[in-house]
């Protein structure tokens, strides 16, 4: 194997490659005077945030401001075959002007205009929100209807769904056009969003010019600033003033972009480690909040415990690849050629055990004794791309963390033509490069004494850094985010 020449301080100070991917929007289309933004970042952040408090009682008291209802009667026996441990919570965002939402304007009937699927990783180890945009046109089955009666078969826009059959049917249109079988769902209309905003002391938000909107009652400075109660409505009402193009894949962006900064406020330590401010969010987040009944309080807790260490920087958003709709320009259909791989990774997305330790061979006398891995949790790795192949570090960094390894650095390296993926390791860091090693066979580790104590870095080459028995990844799609991005990278 080549020898990587001893790297100097300047080698390991390398910044990681930028990567930030955008997302093609399609010409503006007609519609309302506002919609639906970030109200199921709540429902997004809840269950994070609700493992840090412990009690019985203070979950007693928060399940019990939960409304919730039986749809399982409405599903039908035709529903795609659970797979894994992993966890799909159906997110909707209505639009009802019914009750304390009537002060936001007349507006007919009740749709749905935000639909998240929310996919929860086996174990907790990951979550990746996927937005299905409004005015796309789907198959929808027949639902049960408001009234009781059945709807028949038919040719819609997925918010239709809502306005037949409610929750329900927006599930079984889902579940029918992904083939991912979901487990929960959770409705958030508006009337709670500025109490929620103003429970996280605001919510960091970057707009790429001043606003000055009278119609949302929105004015705003260039670049980054918090926003709380009216103005952070203000925010995610605004049709106008500059902020995207006014289709509804913008209106998506800003809203997983908004989301994406609900989730990191919401998870931040500050947060977190402060029982009196994670009670006052989950409060005011449950107030709003509609769900199944199935979603029960022994549920929620499971599966808050499984997030407890989960980190913003492990949520991602992406919208449903998409592409005009012959029929009208106003409306849109998935992109099966690059929609299929996402659904089907979702559903079959497993996390493997880990590995045994390799049994230690009979020794021959003088022969040295193999070490002994640490569990990957236990190892800090330091990642460098040393090929000409875009993003490959980053990649392989999420990798690693899927299967528990924690990353320290992502970054570039300039190696000669040739140039072999190498495991080194820093002072003390044998058993940790041993896992990594076990983790990607064929690199043998090797001392690096200039390293940090305890630290691995893998300098990616020409063969790559292969992990075998891997889950199948889920694809790239553009213009994802992740929860912890800097909030002006995009704008």
């Amino acid at each position: 194997m080549q020898r990587l020449a001893e790297p100097d301080n300047a080698f390991w100070g390398d910044e990681p490659a930028p990567h930030s991917p955008r997302h093609q929007s399609r010409p503006p289309s007609r519609g309302r005077g506002w919609r639906v933004l970030g109200w199921v970042s709540i429902a997004v952040s809840v269950l994070m945030v609700i493992g840090s408090l412990g009690a019985y009682m203070t979950w007693r008291s928060l399940d019990g401001q939960i409304d919730r209802e039986n749809v399982d009667d409405k599903l039908g026996d035709k529903r795609p075959a659970k797979l894994n441990n992993s966890m799909n919570i159906l997110l909707m965002g209505s639009d009802t002007r019914a009750g304390e939402n009537a002060r936001y304007g007349a507006e007919g009937g009740e749709r749905s205009d935000t639909t998240i699927l929310l996919h929860i990783s086996p174990g907790g180890e990951r979550a990746i929100g996927i937005s299905f945009p409004r005015d796309t046109m789907v198959q929808m089955p027949s639902c049960t209807k408001r009234d009781g009666g059945k709807s028949p078969p038919q040719l819609a826009m997925m918010n239709a769904a809502y306005s037949i059959g409610g929750p329900a049917c927006t599930w079984k249109t889902i579940e029918a056009t992904t083939d991912i079988r979901i487990d929960h769902y959770v409705e958030v209309d508006f009337s709670g969003f500025k109490r929620v905003v103003d429970a996280l002391d605001g919510v960091e938000i970057c707009v790429p010019r001043a606003i000055n909107d009278p119609k949302a009652e929105l004015v705003l400075k260039k670049g980054r600033q918090t926003v709380r109660g009216d103005q952070a409505l203000g925010y995610v009402r605004t049709r106008t003033g500059g902020l995207g193009d006014g289709s509804d894949l913008s209106r998506i962006q800003r809203q997983q972009a908004f989301m994406a900064s609900v989730v990191k406020k919401a998870t931040d330590k500050g947060m977190l480690t402060d029982p009196g401010k994670a009670y006052g969010f989950l409060s005011a987040a449950t107030k709003s909040i509609k769900a199944d009944d199935r979603l029960t309080l022994s549920v929620m807790q499971k599966l808050a415990g499984s997030l407890k260490g989960m980190s913003a920087g492990k949520v991602r958003f992406v919208t449903v690849p998409v592409q005009a709709y012959p029929q009208d320009k106003n409306r849109v259909q998935f992109n099966m050629a690059l929609a299929s791989p996402l659904f089907q990774a979702i559903k079959q997305d497993n996390t493997l055990p880990e590995p045994a330790p390799p049994p230690v061979p009979a020794q021959q006398p003088g022969a040295k004794v193999p070490v002994r891995p640490v569990k990957p949790s236990k190892v800090q790795v330091a990642v460098y791309n040393a090929t000409k192949t875009d993003g490959l570090g980053q990649r392989t960094a999420e990798q690693l963390e899927e299967k528990g390894f924690k990353v320290a650095k992502v970054g570039t390296k300039k190696a000669p033509a040739g140039f072999k993926t190498q495991i080194l390791y820093g002072p003390g860091g044998e058993r940790q490069a041993a896992a990594l090693a076990a983790a990607l066979p064929g690199h043998p580790p090797r001392a690096y004494a200039a390293g940090k104590p305890g630290l691995v870095y893998l300098v990616i080459g020409k063969d790559g850094a292969v992990m075998p028995g891997a889950g199948r990844p889920l694809p790239k799609i553009a213009g994802e985010l992740r929860a912890d991005r800097d909030v002006c990278a995009q704008t």
